[in-house]
């Protein structure tokens, strides 16, 4: 992993349910790092995590602060190509997910606003 800044807090990690979908606009974005300490079974120790922090508008989130911050590397693979184009803010982001961490997939789906 190329070296991140660490962001600051508090995380706001994007944290849904199985099968849990979430609808969002974002106004700007940056990548960081974070220290986690994973607790399913088997997880070994400390470890620094890539994040991908996406402010968005107040009438996405109902509460402060107004970003998630995404920790899966797919759904960030996923985001990265629409957040790297001009106009990403007149997009609406729709986040599905599917199973339990650390096994847990993302699907992503890309509206106009």
């Amino acid at each position: 992993m190329a070296e991140l800044r660490e962001l600051p807090g508090p995380m706001e990690i994007l944290d849904l349910a199985d099968g849990e979908t979430r609808s969002f606009r974002v106004t700007r974005w940056e990548r960081g790092s974070t220290t986690i300490t994973p607790r399913f079974p088997g997880a070994q120790g400390e470890k620094v995590i890539e994040v991908l922090r996406v402010h968005v508008t107040t009438d996405s989130k109902p509460t402060p602060p107004y970003y998630y911050d995404i920790t899966s590397k797919t759904l960030q693979a996923q985001m990265i190509p629409y957040l790297s184009n001009r106009g990403f803010e007149n997009l609406v982001f729709t986040v599905t997910k599917y199973g339990v961490a650390p096994r847990a997939r993302f699907t992503l789906s890309v509206t106009s606003a």
